[in-house]
């Protein structure tokens, strides 16, 4: 019997044109980290791949607070449960922090300000 392993590339979730996200594929281009880019405006995730990333990473580092879209969301939103901000960002892609790492089908690591070891160690194969 073989097992053959099959190795997924780091998935990284966002739009061209955020510069976190531009700054974060530049990084991993100079590591030689290979990745896919989904481009959320395009490609929006779906409800069970939000779930999913919700449970892993709660949804709080998740929110984009910079964004036009959180910013148009009324008061109530600080009161919002996690399965409350699964239904806004199935809804709104634009709601979701960028970048958003994913490898190996799992949510690593939101927005690109961890420390250069901490990278290494969630963005490296």
């Amino acid at each position: 019997m073989t097992l053959t392993i099959v190795t997924m590339a780091l998935q990284v979730y966002g739009i061209p044109n955020c510069g976190t996200c531009k700054k974060a594929l530049k990084w991993l281009d100079a590591n030689g980290i290979d990745y896919d880019f989904i481009n959320t405006k395009e490609h929006s995730p779906t409800r069970e791949q939000i779930t999913d990333w919700v449970t892993t990473l709660t949804a709080k580092p998740m929110r984009n607070t910079s964004g036009m879209s959180y910013r148009a969301l009324g008061e109530e939103k600080k009161t919002w449960s996690d399965a409350t901000w699964i239904d806004a960002f199935t809804e709104d892609a634009m709601l979701l922090k960028r970048p958003l790492f994913v490898k190996a089908g799992k949510a690593v690591l939101v927005g690109f300000r961890a420390s250069e070891t901490e990278l290494q160690e969630k963005l490296a194969s």
